[in-house]
């Protein structure tokens, strides 16, 4: 990526007061999604909790960030995230802890998760907001994800479930064998689930911040 920008992602948990234990939940989730996403060299930081139920991380792998939402949604059911992306550049050295970071990357993450918890983007609801200083690239991509979290919020636990197993196998005999169930079966709940779509929709918006940034 161009030396100096970076993504950074800030997320919460929706309707957190209503959920017991919480911060124990998230804590798991988040441990599991850090080592993982370190694994695959997808984030420089750990997500860490920055503020009640929110957190952050930077991103190491600018065109990843789809593929991390995607993730982040099916790890953490069933909790619903919303998710503000920042695209600039980062003041300080990228280190632990990330709240002690700042920079035009945070500043537009925050302006980004803020749109989201008010209404701003559209006139229906939305979970996902990418802001930056192209405005034509914020405008599609937000109506790119503003379409994608409706099928989003119409996939059900046992969908997420199916979805989360064939992330990590990405083979149909291999997630069935790993949920117990047969082949067609797991087809159906990733078609139900709008699998495919979100799965293009990962692709497609990663090969759009590639030509915009990379």
């Amino acid at each position: 990526m161009p030396p100096g920008i970076y993504a950074v992602l800030i997320a919460d948990v929706m309707q957190s007061s209503s959920r017991r234990n919480l911060r124990g939940i998230l804590g798991k989730k988040l441990a599991s999604a850090s080592r993982q996403h370190f694994r695959r060299k997808l984030i420089k930081l750990p997500y860490s909790v920055t503020a009640g139920d929110e957190f952050q991380t930077v991103v190491a792998d600018l065109k990843a960030v789809p593929a991390i939402i995607l993730d982040l949604r099916a790890w953490f059911q069933p909790l619903p995230l919303r998710i503000g992306i920042g695209i600039g550049r980062i003041s300080d050295r990228i280190q632990p802890p990330v709240n002690r970071l700042g920079g035009e990357a945070f500043q537009l993450a925050r302006h980004a998760i803020d749109g989201i918890k008010r209404g701003r983007l559209f006139k229906f609801e939305s979970r996902t907001a990418f802001a930056s200083r192209n405005t034509r690239f914020d405008g599609t991509m937000n109506l790119i994800y503003g379409l994608h979290d409706t099928l989003v919020r119409k996939i059900t636990p046992k969908q997420w479930k199916t979805i989360a197993m064939f992330l990590s196998q990405q083979a149909l005999e291999q997630t069935a064998r790993r949920l117990r169930l047969d082949m067609s079966t797991v087809s159906r709940n990733l078609k139900r689930g709008y699998y495919w779509q979100l799965s293009e929709t990962a692709q497609g918006a990663g090969s759009l911040i590639k030509s915009t940034f990379l």
